[in-house]
């Protein structure tokens, strides 16, 4: 039997395993240097990245096109459905009037009536008129203070109102005798309520107007231009219905009416006389 010597084996055992690692080992590869283009490749990766983009904006520019002529198209679309629907819609007939409404006369010729927007006028005729083929029945009204001819259809006389009576009259003097009632807003503000007042042909509230913008004595000198074109309005179509009312002349009724409201023609005609006088003087004496 031959001697195994442990020194041996030991030695082959530790060769066989370095022989195994070499052959794993591979060998270490140097960093490579990177390949250098040449001028010709480098301008044609120029020209196709810009052909690329100008590729790219015409697709976007392309699609926003799209985008507009889509929707010209379905607007196109809605509005001549639109079109088509109202053609088929069934239109209405329209039936020609050849003659208007008519209602019962109220009143008749020669009648005293309060129209709103003019004040007291007279019937004068009743007449029966064609107007765009359209038969009309109408009062002609005459005011004379405005020397003026009015035409009211008879289906529109709920616009007139009879002449007030005494009572009324009467009522309307106890107003004027009253203390006025003036708001402290603004003129233009009381202007238009003024207006309205007048406009709307009511005896009271005409009464009311004279009483609030009665200056008395002082009418003249203290009122507005404005002031005093309103008063004289109200003041005239109160003073032309109180005299057919009372069946009286012109200057009797007047000076009733200056009676209840405390106003005297003849004073304040002497005071501005008296006044200019002043100021001639005055004027004199400064040259």
């Amino acid at each position: 039997m031959k001697k195994i010597s442990l020194i041996n084996t030991l030695k082959k055992t530790f060769k066989a395993k370095k022989v195994s690692k070499k052959k794993n080992i591979k060998p270490l590869v140097k960093n490579k240097k990177p390949k250098t283009l040449s001028k010709s490749k480098k301008t044609k990766i120029v020209t196709k990245l810009k052909k690329t983009k100008i590729q790219k904006k015409s697709n976007t520019l392309i699609k926003s096109k799209q985008l507009k002529i889509d929707k010209k198209v379905s607007t196109d679309a809605n509005e001549n459905l639109h079109r088509i629907s109202k053609n088929n819609e069934q239109k209405p007939e329209i039936k020609k009037v050849k003659k208007q409404d008519t209602e019962k006369k109220e009143y008749k010729v020669k009648d005293y009536v309060v129209y709103p927007k003019h004040g007291v006028g007279q019937i004068t005729e009743f007449k029966k008129l064609n107007i765009g083929g359209i038969d009309i029945e109408a009062y002609i009204l005459k005011f004379e203070k405005d020397k003026a001819n009015g035409m009211v259809p008879v289906n529109k006389q709920s616009h007139l109102r009879p002449l007030a009576t005494i009572n009324q009259v009467n009522k309307c003097i106890s107003i004027l005798k009253s203390k006025p009632k003036i708001k402290r807003s603004m003129w233009s503000r009381r202007a238009q309520e003024y207006e309205a007042k007048i406009s709307s042909g009511k005896i009271y509230e005409l009464a009311e107007v004279v009483r609030d913008l009665n200056k008395g004595d002082d009418l003249m000198v203290d009122q507005s231009y404005s002031e005093r074109q309103l008063f004289e309005k109200a003041y005239d179509r109160i003073l032309t219905e109180f005299q057919i009312v009372l069946n009286m002349n012109l200057e009797d009724t007047q000076k009733k009416l200056d009676k209840a409201l405390k106003r005297n023609l003849e004073k304040q005609v002497q005071k501005l006389e008296n006044k200019s006088i002043q100021e001639d003087i005055s004027a004199e004496v400064a040259e």
